[in-house]
C-alpha cells in the first residue's frame, strides 16, 4: 500500500511537472552568423515564435525580451480548431509592439476558416506569406527578403515562387512552419537561413528519445536551419524534456 502511495505521488509529481513544462515562459537568446550578411549593416533582431496553439502571449513573456526588436516572425499554428479567433488577434496585437509581424502557415492553422483568419491577419496588419517573399528594411537601415512558404503537409508549397526575383546577393530567410522544406531547398533557392517550428521537440521525450529531435540550430545540406521547440502544445498540455520556448535572435555578418 505504502510503494502504490509513493509511486502515485510520483506520478502527480510528474504530471505537475510536465504541465509546468508545457507553460514556461521562456525567450532563449541566440546569435546566428551569416556568410551573406550585408556589409557595414546593423544585425538584424527577430523575435521568432512558433507553434502558439492554444496559448496566450503574456505580458511576462514580452517583459523577458532582452532588447529591441526589428521584425516579428510567427512560424505557424498560430491556432487550431476549437481556439477562438479573437484569443489569436489579441496574441497578435501583443507581438504588434515589439514590431512588424511576419506569418507563415502551419498544419494546424487550415482547421480554422481561412476567410476569417485572413481577414483578422489583414486587419491586424500582419504580412502573411504564402509561396512568396518580400523586401524588408529596419529601422536601422539594414535589408533582407523574407520568402514564406506555405505548409507541406495541409497546403500546397511553391519554394520556386516564394523565391522568384530574389537576386543571389540579397539575404533570404526562408519561413517554413515544417523544416521538411530543407529537402525541398537547393543552392539555386538562394536561401541564407531557414526558420521552423511544428515538431514541439518532440514534446515529451523519455531518456532523450522523442518522436522528434530536440530544437536548435542545425545545418543541413549546408544551410543553416533553425527549429524552435515552439511555444504551445497541441493534443496534451503536457512537455518533458523539450520545454516551451521563444527565441530572440540576433542576425550579424560571419568574418
Amino acid at each position: 500500500m505504502v510503494i502504490l502511495l509513493i509511486v502515485l505521488a510520483l506520478g502527480i509529481g510528474l504530471l505537475i511537472f510536465m504541465f509546468s513544462e508545457a507553460h514556461r515562459t521562456y525567450v532563449e537568446e541566440k546569435t546566428i552568423h551569416l556568410s551573406r550578411f550585408p556589409e557595414n549593416q546593423q544585425p538584424l533582431r527577430l523575435f521568432f515564435i512558433s507553434d502558439i496553439h492554444k496559448r496566450t502571449v503574456s505580458s511576462k513573456l514580452l517583459e523577458k525580451i532582452p532588447d529591441e526588436v526589428d521584425f516579428v516572425i510567427i512560424g505557424g499554428d498560430l491556432l487550431e480548431g476549437g481556439v477562438p479567433l479573437l484569443r489569436a488577434r489579441q496574441n497578435i496585437q501583443k507581438l504588434k509592439t515589439l514590431g512588424p509581424v511576419y506569418f507563415v502557415w502551419g498544419n494546424n492553422d487550415y482547421e480554422v476558416s481561412q476567410m476569417q483568419l485572413k481577414q483578422m491577419l489583414k486587419d491586424e496588419g500582419v504580412i502573411a506569406l504564402k509561396n512568396e517573399h518580400v523586401f524588408a528594411i529596419s529601422k536601422y537601415g539594414t535589408t533582407c527578403h523574407f520568402a514564406g512558404v506555405d505548409d507541406l503537409s495541409e497546403g500546397q508549397i511553391n519554394l520556386k515562387r516564394a523565391v522568384s526575383s530574389i537576386e543571389p546577393e540579397q539575404l533570404t530567410i526562408l519561413l517554413s512552419h515544417n523544416p521538411d522544406v530543407i529537402y525541398y531547398v537547393d543552392e539555386e533557392s538562394k536561401v541564407d537561413l531557414i526558420l521552423s517550428g511544428h515538431t514541439h521537440g518532440g514534446q515529451i521525450r523519455l531518456f532523450n528519445f522523442g518522436m522528434y529531435e530536440l530544437g536548435g540550430l542545425k545545418e543541413k545540406r549546408k544551410i543553416p536551419l533553425f527549429v524552435s521547440n515552439g511555444y504551445g502544445t497541441t493534443s496534451l498540455p503536457l512537455r518533458l524534456q523539450a520545454r516551451a520556448q521563444t527565441h530572440y535572435i540576433t542576425l550579424k555578418r560571419k568574418e
